[in-house]
């Protein structure tokens, strides 16, 4: 089969870091198109694709077949209309949409139109995350009582960006709580209720630079938390059970090597550290290293293609992250008002 031609709105860091790199190397899409102001940038990189200034103009190029939106959060909604609206299928990077109101209609929209519309969080594609899903999965931690999720960097200064301006949109809940809610929905489903901290730590911070999150599963707890002021992190993922526990540091290599410039693919992508690998402690105590899986970031462009010219299912589907906006808006209820969200 020909290649699906693929257009990308946005050529910043989610376009030209993660968006582009990953089209280019799956073997059922061509990037055919990228709208971005940054025509030097994307004649340099990617010199086969068209540079066009703006979505509107991409989006009336009939070539195309596949719309990518990679632009500031707030702008997620309307682009994605628009491409649906152009008869594309579409893909937005997370956040799918700021409220999930805008979710459910777009949601509506796709299937009146018969678009598939899907939401790229890649991070269900992180090694780490992989293998703790394999490990809940196959019932070796047994019943799951506790889950805790970290995403912790250290930027004490503000960074350049709209990320870190006070627009709707911006901030940490929005950037990294929609990866770490997205992964605990993977795992086990909408929660009952939600208690959330949401706050700016730093002096400066315009948007939210911390959260701490605690979803509520019944007798299980699911802990989700991000700040920008973690020199010395802890563990990224604890998760126990009444079969064991499990506990793993370090992050998923494959954000570094994309913003490194190295292209995806490839011997030794995606793999992990072995000084990194996690500890699974069983009931009786016995202490085993549980080899991290390789991270794919490239699955979901190729299950993108896939459910496109067969009908399979898409990576993520879009009533998932519709239900990701559903937790975030509770969260921020949460935090303002000082009370527990029932979902």
């Amino acid at each position: 089969m020909q290649p699906i031609p693929t257009g990308l709105i946005g050529y910043g860091t989610a376009g030209a870091v993660f968006h582009a790199p990953l089209i280019a190397a799956a073997p059922g899409l061509r990037l055919t198109a990228i709208a971005s102001r940054r025509a030097d940038d994307i004649q340099r990189d990617f010199p086969e694709a068209r540079a066009y200034e703006n979505a509107q103009s991409l989006l009336a190029d009939p070539g195309i077949e596949l719309v990518v939106i990679a632009t500031p959060n707030d702008t997620h909604a309307g682009l994605a209309r628009e491409a649906l609206q152009a008869g594309k299928h579409v893909v937005v990077d997370k956040p799918f949409t700021l409220e999930a109101a805008e979710a459910e209609a777009l949601i509506a929209l796709a299937e009146r139109l018969g678009r598939r519309l899907t939401v790229f969080q890649n991070r269900r594609w992180d090694n780490d995350f992989l293998t703790v899903r394999r490990l809940v999965g196959d019932g070796r931690l047994g019943e799951v009582a506790y889950y805790e999720a970290h995403f912790d960097r250290f930027r004490p200064e503000i960074k350049a960006g709209w990320r870190e301006t006070d627009v709707p949109g911006s901030g940490l809940l929005y950037d990294l709580g929609a990866h770490l809610i997205d992964q605990a929905l993977v795992l086990f489903g909408m929660p009952r209720a939600i208690t959330a901290d949401v706050t700016r730590q730093r002096a400066a911070a315009k948007a939210d630079d911390y959260f701490h999150l605690v979803l509520d599963y019944g007798t299980r707890r699911a802990v989700l938390h991000a700040s920008v002021l973690v020199r010395d992190p802890g563990p990224r993922y604890l998760v126990h059970g009444d079969g064991g526990s499990f506990v793993k540091h370090g992050i998923d290599g494959q954000e570094a090597a994309l913003r490194e410039g190295r292209r995806p693919g490839g011997e030794g992508w995606g793999d992990d550290d072995p000084a990194l690998f996690g500890r699974f402690t069983d009931a009786d105590g016995t202490v085993a290293t549980i080899d991290t899986l390789p991270g794919r970031y490239t699955a979901f462009y190729d299950e993108v293609a896939s459910a496109i010219r067969d009908g399979s299912a898409l990576p993520v589907d879009a009533r998932e992250a519709r239900d990701v906006i559903r937790v975030i808006e509770a969260a921020q209820i949460s935090a303002r008002e000082r009370r527990t969200v029932v979902l």
